[in-house]
């Protein structure tokens, strides 16, 4: 174990202040400062609110972790961050950091894609992926269905949702049933006690003549606010369990259908959920039983583990080590667009380190892989090369 890679791993996409330490495969530390009671009473993700929560939270967070794994700043192989997607701000408070922290301690800097580091923490739980993996990434901001012939490398889509996420739709209906922010876990904790087949809300895009493997869910939470608007306008009580049942029904059985399939016709044995969306109990359920019909070994982390946090950072970090990824350029960039094609950002070779500025060293995994990366979206800073470390 000494012998593996012991990656420290932030996570600023949203409103999860997440830092992670593993080696490995195993997680030593996953400290998480949240700022979803400042958003609450918004309904919803405030970006700037978001943003400065990070700040406050950065450093805090990251000295809980290390004190939580036992270990010194020194001792560490690596920093990677989330570098896309997620919201612009959020992003450039993580960036930022992690480059401070690994140039000050002369640490190879790693840019990784959300997404699949999503698909990375289950390593934590049940040790390295298959290859390929065939993944359901299901969150507030992201329903997709990916394969991951190398989760380092080679990350695959093959659908996602043209409209809202599963998320997202959670997260109206809530809020139309006056259930609070976030949606996902009190839809869950309500729809215990109803029927789920007490309505028969619509299942998106599963016509024979739809994108087999694409997600909408806009359809649905409309038809669950109308069928709601009826019921109060006719001046009877809306069954909240059972909307809310039926609902989640609703999503969980389109998520499902359309997983299984991908493995089907992919010819893929194993299925991995993750994202915030897979600690739904009945999509864990649905899934479970459906996989076991079909032949499928079925992988999904443990609640904490699916929520944004800076393990599964960590954990496609160490992988990242491991494999002898080429580490990211200091001039790495937050970048909202970020496509889960490219599970993490090379960027040039690394420059050599100023005289007495600690720079990042070569590092023995990476420093026979540094080759050139292209990249066509947008960033959303530069400030890295002018005056981060000046």
């Amino acid at each position: 174990m000494a012998d593996e890679p012991l990656v420290l791993g932030i996570e600023t996409s949203c409103d999860e202040t997440g830092v992670g330490i593993v080696r490995g495969h195993t997680l030593l530390a996953d400290a998480v400062a949240s700022s979803v009671d400042e958003h609450a009473r918004f309904g919803g993700v405030v970006p700037e609110v978001a943003s400065r929560a990070h700040l406050e939270a950065m450093v805090p967070t990251i000295e809980r972790a290390l004190k939580e794994a036992g270990v010194a700043p020194g001792d560490l192989d690596g920093i990677a961050v989330t570098a896309g997607p997620g919201l612009a701000g959020a992003l450039l408070v993580g960036v930022s950091a992690a480059k401070a922290y690994a140039y000050a301690l002369g640490k190879p800097l790693y840019g990784v894609n959300h997404l699949a580091s999503h698909i990375a923490v289950d390593q934590l739980e049940h040790g390295a992926l298959p290859e390929p993996t065939m993944a359901l990434l299901v969150s507030g901001g992201h329903s997709s269905l990916l394969l991951a012939p190398d989760i380092t490398s080679d990350v695959r889509p093959l659908g996602s949702t043209i409209d809202d996420a599963a998320g997202e739709a959670f997260d109206k209906v809530a809020r139309v049933l006056n259930l609070g922010f976030p949606g996902g876990p009190v839809i869950d904790r309500v729809a215990r006690d109803g029927d789920p087949d007490a309505i028969a809300f619509p299942r998106g895009l599963t016509g024979p003549r739809d994108a087999v493997y694409d997600f909408s869910f806009s359809g649905l939470k409309t038809a669950v606010a109308r069928w709601i608007e009826a019921k109060r306008n006719a001046g009877e009580e809306v069954p909240v369990a059972d909307v809310s049942a039926s609902f989640q029904e609703a999503v969980a059985d389109v998520l499902t259908r359309k997983a299984v399939r991908a493995c089907r016709d992919n010819g893929v044995d194993h299925l991995m959920i993750g994202g915030g969306v897979a600690a739904n109990s009945r999509l864990r359920a649905l899934a479970a039983r459906r996989c076991e019909d079909a032949g499928i070994t079925l992988r999904v982390p443990r609640p904490k583990l699916c929520t944004d946090n800076g393990a599964m950072v960590a954990a496609l970090g160490a992988e990242m080590v491991a494999r002898g990824r080429a580490a990211s350029a200091w001039d790495l960039s937050a970048d909202s667009s970020l496509p889960v094609t490219e599970p993490h950002v090379p960027g040039e070779a690394l420059a050599e380190a100023e005289p007495g500025h600690g720079g990042a060293p070569s590092h023995s995994h990476a420093a026979s892989h540094s080759h050139s990366h292209t990249h066509s979206h947008d960033h959303v800073h530069e400030l890295s090369k002018g005056n981060l470390y000046s």
